[in-house]
């Protein structure tokens, strides 16, 4: 069959759609790792033959509806899993009808869950569609997994010192403006869903103002008296990494660095530090050194109750965050053998579903197996799908000079050129990530990857 997986954010998602693509490239399946773009036109215009959309979310937008009923007109079905998780926040409620609804329910042909929470809430308010809907677990979760450590490289840009690394979470330098956020929300219809959404918005963007300065003068603390290691700052990415280098710029052994999966850089770190932010999640999982930073000034925060703030070691002064860190850093440098007697906490594994016989990666597989019965599949014409994308790249480029000419906005040709978000592939990488993998799961099959532009990559077996 043919799978055509959605990637948005590349940091974030790229190496669990590799994952998934490697393991379903051994069971003799064609896959597309694209933008939504691509795979969304592709399918629509039929220049790629029909098979499995599998997507980041179901957020009911009328744009979103309207594109699924094409593709689902084009011969293909449609599955998802959030991408977004609310894993972080206690509860699902709010979460289930801010991004789901019944009819981006009906209009998939299965719908993936992370655990039991999100399983169990989808269930019950969309029951009309409950056997769409299953518990799988996340591929992304999958990974976080001590079978996966060898699959995570040393990044590139790693400093010489041993490092903390902070995770950041703060929209201070977000990519987009504020007026730009709120009208995006109101356009695909998050007030409409949820009313009191506009108000926390407001109060989550000057919390974040709050909470930015407040990690700059921690920075400043831990660098002017730390033991001797260096501190990498990576910006989330809807941030802008040159808005912070100026925010932190002139603090000494401070590197602010998005390079790659964050994953790479918790597992070459001592330890990590934030504040209400998902990576502490994946640092519990993994058995990572976690510190959250709970300054008296960020307690009345509005996401400051939040799941990741629960975990690990909790500091609440500069001086207690610098003791903690230093000490982390000199047990770090003894080099003791891992503990591995830390249970996970039941709220955890109450949000995450990890299934020590089976991959999520390998559920989700099985189920696109079921829905398209196992028909034989149209192959990819790469040539058609060359043809087709650079034609995309054409009429971009002209809708760009035409809206340069006529000052209107006519495309947005700029923006996905300089798309942050997806950043464009390095077909070298692509590779070496889908042979680690094949390593580390025992796969006979010879896999190929084929790059088709700098943002889609074709992977199958040679055979």
């Amino acid at each position: 069959m043919n799978i055509y997986l959605h990637v948005e954010i590349s940091a974030r998602e790229l190496d669990s759609k590799l994952l998934l693509a490697t393991l379903a490239a051994s069971k003799g399946h064609e896959i597309i790792v694209s933008s939504l773009e691509v795979i969304e036109k592709g399918l629509i215009k039929g220049w790629l033959p029909s098979g499995i959309f599998h997507t980041k979310s179901l957020t009911p937008s009328k744009t979103k509806i309207f594109r699924h009923e094409e593709i689902l007109n084009s011969g293909s079905k449609i599955t998802s899993i959030d991408e977004e998780t609310s894993i972080d926040r206690f509860g699902y409620e709010d979460f289930s009808k801010q991004r789901y609804s019944d009819k981006t329910i009906e209009q998939s042909s299965a719908v993936f869950t992370w655990g039991d929470e999100d399983f169990e809430t989808l269930k019950k308010n969309y029951t009309n569609y409950s056997s769409k809907i299953y518990k799988t677990g996340s591929p992304r979760a999958d990974l976080w997994k001590s079978s996966f450590t060898d699959y995570w490289v040393t990044p590139k840009k790693i400093p010489t010192k041993p490092f903390l690394l902070i995770s950041s979470n703060m929209h201070v330098c977000a990519n987009i403006s504020f007026k730009e956020r709120i009208r995006k929300m109101r356009d695909t219809g998050y007030f409409d869903r949820s009313p009191d959404l506009f108000k926390e918005r407001f109060i989550l963007s000057s919390n974040d103002y709050l909470k930015a300065i407040i990690f700059i003068e921690a920075i400043k603390h831990l660098s002017k008296n730390n033991n001797g290691y260096d501190i990498v700052f990576r910006p989330h990415p809807s941030e802008s990494v040159d808005c912070w280098k100026v925010l932190l710029e002139g603090i000494s052994n401070v590197h602010v660095i998005r390079e790659g999966a964050i994953n790479s850089w918790v597992k070459n770190s001592f330890a990590v530090m934030h504040h209400a932010c998902t990576t502490a999640i994946e640092c519990s999982v993994s058995q990572k050194p976690l510190v959250t930073y709970v300054d008296s000034e960020l307690k009345d925060h509005l996401f400051h109750n939040t799941l990741s703030n629960q975990l690990g070691h909790l500091v609440d002064s500069k001086e207690n965050l610098l003791q903690k860190i230093n000490s982390l850093y000199d047990e770090a440098k003894l080099n003791l053998p891992k503990k591995n007697t830390d249970k996970l906490s039941p709220h955890i594994l109450k949000k995450i579903y990890l299934d020590d016989n089976e991959f999520a990666a390998e559920k989700m597989i099985t189920i696109w197996e079921n829905i398209l019965n196992n028909k034989p599949h149209k192959p990819i014409n790469l040539i058609k799908l060359r043809f087709f994308i650079f034609k995309m790249k054409i009429n971009r480029l002209i809708g760009y000079i035409l809206s340069k000419l006529f000052l209107s906005k006519l495309t947005n040709f700029r923006a996905h050129k300089n798309n942050e978000k997806f950043a464009p592939l390095d077909f070298k990488e692509i590779t070496n990530s889908v042979s680690r993998l094949q390593e580390i799961l025992s796969l006979d099959k010879d896999i190929e990857c084929k790059l088709i532009s700098d943002r889609t990559v074709l992977i199958k077996s040679k055979n």
